[in-house]
């Protein structure tokens, strides 16, 4: 079996992982809508720990001008989040929150980069692949399912969550087949794209999902959401430790 189809059968699996928000299918409204803001803190802790643990270490790893990437994908998510605002709420009725289609845009950049590091690795070696699509399938879990939350209370269908999520995921694959035939001309572009995807899940945590939140007016749901959003920072500490 050819490197090449290894790579897109590997990148497909982990493309999978994003309909993993099935599960809260057959939940009823008044369930899933106590649920959302859990999911949401859960989401914020992933992307923290997602930038903060894995994405900004292997910028620094990398020896490449990480502050100004990181700082730029900060901007650059909030002149695209300005833009859809003014596109979608201007007249004072949004229907879809601005934070939802900025949370595919950035999940899309990180499965691109996915794909990449699937592709690099199977180039390695066949052992190294493997080790690697299995160290991102578990890395992906938790953020998937918070990615799902998001989109849902940021006013996506259930059916259209898990298919926009789908659609990001498999960005994942056409950054693998892009590694695969220009890997000699894609070392600099990554270096780059690492820390401005940070940047982006920075600026989607602290700046959109953080003040959904304060809105829970119960000291109960306040102590909850600052546990689960903990929770999903330690978890993305676990993965990181343990296959790495």
């Amino acid at each position: 079996m050819s490197d090449l189809v290894l790579i897109l059968i590997s990148t497909f699996l982990v493309s999978l992982v994003s309909f993993i928000g099935v599960f809260f299918l057959s939940l009823n409204e008044k369930i899933l809508s106590r649920l959302l803001l859990t999911l949401v803190a859960f989401a914020s802790g992933a992307l923290l720990g997602g930038a903060f643990l894995h994405l900004l270490p292997e910028s620094f790893a990398s020896g490449s001008t990480w502050s100004f990437a990181t700082l730029s994908g900060i901007l650059l998510f909030f002149i695209i989040e300005r833009f859809l605002r003014w596109r979608h709420c201007h007249k004072g009725v949004c229907d879809t929150h601005a934070f939802a289609y900025l949370n595919l845009f950035g999940d899309g950049i990180h499965n691109w980069i996915d794909g990449m590091i699937i592709a690099a690795s199977f180039l390695a070696s066949i052992e190294l692949g493997v080790a690697t699509t299995f160290a991102i399938v578990a890395h992906e879990v938790p953020q998937e399912i918070g990615d799902f939350g998001v989109l849902v209370y940021g006013g996506f269908k259930r059916p259209k969550a898990l298919f926009y999520n789908f659609l990001s995921a498999v960005t994942a694959i056409f950054g693998a087949v892009s590694t695969y035939y220009f890997a000699q001309y894609m070392e600099q572009f990554v270096t780059l794209l690492i820390p401005l995807a940070a940047g982006g899940f920075i600026y989607i945590a602290t700046t959109d999902l953080f003040p959904e939140l304060h809105k829970g007016e119960k000291m109960v749901d306040a102590i909850g959401h600052i546990t689960v959003l903990l929770l999903g920072i330690v978890l993305m500490f676990v993965i990181k430790t343990t296959f790495e």
